[in-house]
């Protein structure tokens, strides 16, 4: 069993995945599991303070939405606003609005601290990624 510690290097990072490889297969209720548990939390922890991952731009995560859902542009106006809106957005020429962000959370399932962001202006994300729903 290895002793379970807070992860300080790349190191320790990749010996405690190593030992997590080991330990996949452990029985539920098991001590193994439970070092299993233990270890995935500290990787965690070590992945969002040296690894962070940034949230992407609010014009990217449209476009990667749209893509996901084969949207095109003009599919965007009940959301976003006139045709000339979406394409003012899409280019980068217009800010997206209160409503725009509200209406692009709801229907295009876009996470609002991705939304309201300035485009360009990346930062690390403060919670792991959600994972996408069906």
């Amino acid at each position: 069993m290895m002793k379970p510690k807070v992860i300080k290097n790349e190191t320790e990072y990749e010996t405690t995945l190593a030992r997590i490889d080991e330990l996949m297969d452990a029985e539920p209720g098991s001590e193994e599991f439970d070092e299993l548990e233990l270890l995935a939390m500290l990787v965690d922890t070590y992945e969002n303070e040296a690894h962070p991952i940034e949230l992407p731009d609010p014009i990217e995560a449209i476009r990667f939405r749209m893509d996901q859902a084969g949207l095109k542009q003009k599919d965007l106006v009940p959301v976003i606003g006139s045709r000339s809106k979406v394409s003012e957005v899409m280019s980068g020429k217009r800010t997206l609005s209160l409503s725009m962000m509200r209406n692009l959370y709801r229907e295009l399932e876009i996470p609002a601290e991705v939304l309201l962001q300035e485009p360009g202006a990346k930062r690390a994300s403060p919670h792991p990624p959600a994972p996408p729903t069906q």
